[in-house]
């Protein structure tokens, strides 16, 4: 009974893809699968593996677009297909963002354009939630970039980051520094939608949602092009330097990481200083460390 379904889901899944034309592609999940021919599709049993080359950005539009409108088209086309086999198409759907190719994509866009497809953005679940996507603030030939963990509840309704009471803090901060926001100041987070529990409550964005917003902060550092990086807090930290995802906090401070060739400095977040007031000479230190490290006496 087991193998009769999982081969009618299977074969309802080839279904859903020759009738929207994009059914080869995905001949290589199924070949160890004893899946009966569909009108229009070889037998799996004893397919080979599919090459398939990179999508050109026009014909990854066009895929986006089908597999976005996925529910009325596939209603439209076959009215047999239940809300399941839909979500199973939804669910393919979101695979299909292949790392590299969503990098070399996102690598050529300039900054209106790369604003324009984080607004649009639906590669992970976060977007069901937001009232919108938090880009970043400040100017786009910083000198200093502040990267925090991702947008919580007054940065989602006003579409900036650092706005609530860390952002404050965030503001007293560069006032320390000598700089203040939009003076050669940008700021950004790892993650553009704001990630909430069951609860709705603030929580730390997941891999997944980490690696599918990571290509949008890479693309705003090379525009940017800034002199020095802040951490603000281990995920960020963890995102741009892809260590350990377990390494304290405390193990990252007090040295000059490297992105590519621009130095980053680790500190704590400002939300975490307002639960932990007396570490915030520790993040006065790890400033004058970044400063040092941009007046090129380290």
């Amino acid at each position: 009974m087991h193998s009769n379904n999982s081969s009618n889901r299977a074969a309802t899944r080839i279904q859903i893809l020759n009738e929207m034309g994009l059914g080869p592609v995905w001949l290589p999940r199924y070949t160890n699968t004893d899946v009966p021919e569909v009108s229009g599709s070889p037998t799996l049993q004893n397919a080979h593996p599919a090459n398939v080359d990179v999508l050109s950005q026009d014909a990854a539009s066009t895929f986006r677009s089908k597999m976005q409108n996925i529910s009325t088209d596939i209603a439209a086309a076959s009215p047999s297909l239940t809300t399941d086999d839909v979500a199973v198409a939804n669910a393919l759907y979101s695979e299909t963002s292949i790392d590299s190719q969503k990098q070399n994509r996102v690598s050529a866009l300039n900054w209106a354009e790369l604003e324009h497809v984080v607004a649009s953005c639906h590669a992970c679940g976060l977007c069901r939630g937001r009232q919108q996507t938090v880009f970043g603030n400040g100017v786009q030939t910083a000198v200093w970039l502040f990267v925090g963990e991702g947008p919580g509840y007054h940065e989602d309704l006003q579409g900036e980051p650092f706005v609530g009471a860390a952002g404050q803090l965030l503001d007293n901060m560069l006032l320390a520094l000598g700089v203040r926001r939009n003076d050669r100041v940008y700021i950004a987070n790892v993650v553009k939608c704001r990630a909430t529990d069951d609860a709705g409550n603030d929580r730390s964005p997941t891999a997944d949602e980490i690696a599918n917003c990571l290509p949008y902060l890479h693309r705003q550092i090379s525009l940017i092009q800034p002199q020095v990086i802040v951490a603000l807090g281990k995920t960020a930290a963890i995102a741009l330097s892809g260590i350990d995802p377990e390494t304290p906090v405390a193990q990252l401070r007090g040295k000059v990481h490297r992105i590519g060739d621009v130095p980053m400095v680790v500190t704590y977040h400002p939300a975490y200083l307002l639960r932990k007031p007396l570490e915030k000479a520790k993040a006065w230190q790890d400033l004058c460390l970044a400063r040092d490290t941009l007046d090129g006496k380290l």
